[in-house]
């Protein structure tokens, strides 16, 4: 990403915050008539952040070179950005200004402890994947829950692709449309980590390229984590599984993070998750299968 797109990059990220707040919810008085624009003004954030006009102005043209922690604090609050928010803007303020430098590339395996830590994992679906979502390592349980990303014969299997690629996410994603929004977001998160990534552009621009709802979704802005939550499936073979995920990211592998599935006992889920086991056991599951030992 050069300049010029970075720049775009933050014009667009800023106007869109601005545009989502009303001066009722800024706390501002909102006279009569009808207002030209949609959100906030310019001068009202300014003054919001505590900064001259002429200064928001600037940055919201895609100049955050310079601003200071404290400014980037207040531009923020003014703004109202939630956690994921206010790290995307960091991250845009450190990526300008500077020449274009490309970070290590996202890991696309793992050292043998870790995919000995996921087997030994046996109750639950836990698997590995790095920042562009591509999935570098499962346990035998996840290979089976995501037995229809692997079908694609495409490796690293990315989820990301298969949700907007594949017209089999629709029946396996039971919230198609959130898990949609949510990939959309997380690598729009990780793009302003880490704008020189060209995995990641590639990635970004194929999806762009093939799919209108992506282009839709990434034209949003919206950035979010992926820490903890619910996720329903409907497995081909299992039926429905409703489950609870944690993400935790791995000191040891960074641009890694693991992800465990688990259900409470003695539910419809729970006995699902056995069923599924039980037929991972019997079945030649996809052999090249991130973590699959044959």
């Amino acid at each position: 990403m050069g300049q010029t797109e970075h720049r775009a990059e933050v014009r667009e990220f800023l106007s869109s915050r601005r545009a989502r707040i009303t001066p009722e919810q800024a706390g501002l008085p909102a006279y009569g008539g009808k207002r030209r624009v949609k959100g906030l003004r310019r001068e009202e954030v300014a003054m919001l952040a505590g900064v001259s006009v002429d200064y928001y102005v600037r940055m919201e043209r895609g100049n955050l070179s310079g601003a200071s922690e404290p400014v980037l604090d207040a531009l923020a609050r003014a703004l109202q950005l939630d956690e994921a928010e206010r790290d995307h803007l960091f991250a845009l303020a450190r990526a300008s200004g500077q020449s274009p430098k490309r970070r290590r590339a996202s890991p696309t395996s793992v050292r043998p402890t870790v995919q000995h830590v996921l087997d030994a994992i046996t109750e639950a679906p836990a698997w590995v994947r790095n920042a562009r979502h591509d999935i570098v390592a499962m346990n035998r349980l996840a290979r089976a829950l995501y037995s229809p990303v692997l079908e694609d014969p495409r490796r690293p299997a990315n989820t990301t692709r298969f949700v907007y690629l594949n017209p089999a996410a629709r029946d396996f994603f039971v919230d198609w449309d959130l898990i949609a929004n949510d990939g959309a977001a997380m690598l729009r998160l990780e793009a302003g980590r880490n704008p020189h990534d060209k995995e990641l552009i590639e990635l970004v621009g194929e999806l762009s390229t093939r799919s209108e709802v992506f282009r839709q979704r990434w034209a949003s802005h919206d950035v979010q984590f992926h820490r903890s939550g619910q996720k329903r499936l409907h497995h081909p073979v299992v039926g429905q599984l409703d489950l609870d995920y944690e993400s935790m990211e791995l000191p040891s592998e960074p641009g890694l993070t693991l992800n465990v599935y688990t259900t409470p006992p003695d539910t419809p889920t729970a006995d699902a998750l056995k069923m599924l086991a039980s037929w991972a056991a019997t079945q030649d599951l996809v052999e090249d299968a991130p973590g699959d030992h044959g």
